[in-house]
């Protein structure tokens, strides 16, 4: 179920030809219009160079980390550890969303992105506390400064960062929040983090409360979710672009609160297994599905400049893990866990049908692609100059 999203990128090439044509036609495009392309074009500084401010911010942060010992300066450097990371994740999707203008090729990159993604949640929490019990806290944060200077070095020797113009007009975050189809889909990837957002603060406790679980069980429960949202990245990457990215999406929302209300009941560590591993999947089923669908959906209803749709989704995406950590709590206290995993859930219950509008999106100009189909009159010139020449 493809939805006939191969020929995205055939769609914008044949739009920049209209354009051109327009113009060629006229003799010189309105003022207006040269406004706009030229506005858009200083707008844009490519995603190469905020990338690489990203790593920047990162391995500063990272040091402070290493010899930060009082609470401002720990504070300090979380925050600006997630301004860099915003910078390196919506400048990664959008330079994948670029390089990548076949739907089904982006959607296998994404997936790989995401991945690791995973791979970093899956082995910071270990890595971190064997390196503290044993080393201590400042040589687990002078290894990952290392790690991400050769991440750095990478990026000077492959990507190059540089200023980089875009060629189109990049939509203006007003318009883009005022498209539903943009809204549904960074929706859904709150709903989808939000419940594991909750998990995280609120399940060591209850754990402790009702299992009388030992430390060493509290970090290792969420190892299962990690390892099956690596997989289910990895997985629905292409296999979401084959069954339709709305149904992997939805189904994975009910999994989500099916998972959500079967954490109540368990009574052992092991009956954590299979709800977290299950819970893991389907969010990595959502946000492999619904992040390379935030970039067809500025590819068919907008223009092909991905920066401001993918610090949506990064915006989204965190949402989901402010709100479940700031609201658990009070939750917890004033509703129970039980009850407060089975509100979640039905929140997930209720979002999923609205999945099945993503189904079939329209364009903005299916009007114009309308007449191209059937040979009506239209202000297109490529196609009849093309005509003309074979001829």
């Amino acid at each position: 179920m493809e939805d006939g999203r191969e020929g995205s990128g055939g769609d914008r090439r044949e739009r920049k030809e209209e354009d051109k044509d327009k113009g060629e036609d006229t003799g010189r495009g309105t003022d207006d219009n040269v406004g706009r392309n030229e506005e858009g074009k200083m707008e844009g500084i490519g995603y190469s160079l905020p990338m690489f401010a990203g790593f920047v911010i990162m391995f500063i942060s990272t040091l402070i980390f290493a010899f930060g010992s009082s609470y401002l300066v720990l504070f300090i450097a979380r925050a600006v550890q997630g301004i860099g990371s915003s910078c390196s994740s919506v400048s990664g999707m959008g330079m994948l969303a670029e390089r990548y203008p076949d739907d089904k090729e982006r959607g296998n990159a994404m997936g790989i992105a995401l991945g690791g993604l995973a791979l970093g949640v899956l082995i910071g929490p270990p890595f971190g506390g064997v390196m503290f019990q044993f080393v201590g806290k400042t040589a687990p944060f002078l290894i990952l400064a290392v790690l991400a200077l050769g991440d750095g070095l990478l990026q000077l020797l492959v990507l190059q960062p540089a200023v980089s113009k875009t060629e189109e007009d990049a939509p203006t975050l007003f318009d883009l929040l005022s498209d539903p189809y943009i809204v549904i889909s960074a929706g859904a990837i709150t709903f989808a983090n939000m419940g594991i957002g909750m998990l995280e603060p609120s399940l060591p406790l209850w754990m402790m409360d009702t299992m009388d679980a030992p430390e060493w069980q509290l970090g290792i429960a969420f190892i299962p979710a990690s390892i099956s949202y690596l997989i289910g990245t990895n997985l629905f990457g292409p296999l979401g672009h084959l069954m339709g990215r709305w149904l992997a999406s939805l189904i994975g929302l009910f999994i989500i609160g099916i998972c959500l209300m079967s954490i109540p009941s368990a009574t052992t560590i092991n009956h954590l297994i299979a709800p977290n591993a299950g819970l893991g999947f389907a969010i990595g089923m959502v946000d492999s599905s619904m992040m390379p669908e935030l970039g067809y959906l500025v590819d068919l209803r907008h223009s092909a400049v991905y920066g401001s749709v993918y610090s949506i989704g990064d915006v989204a995406f965190c949402l989901g893990f402010a709100i479940g950590p700031a609201l658990s709590g009070s939750l917890v206290q004033k509703f129970g866990f039980k009850w407060m995993l089975y509100g979640v859930a039905f929140i997930n219950f209720l979002y999923a049908p609205f999945m099945y509008c993503l189904k079939s999106p329209p364009a903005k100009d299916h009007g114009e692609r309308q007449g191209l189909i059937y040979g009506e009159k239209s202000s297109v010139r490529y196609v009849t100059y093309k005509n003309e020449d074979e001829e």
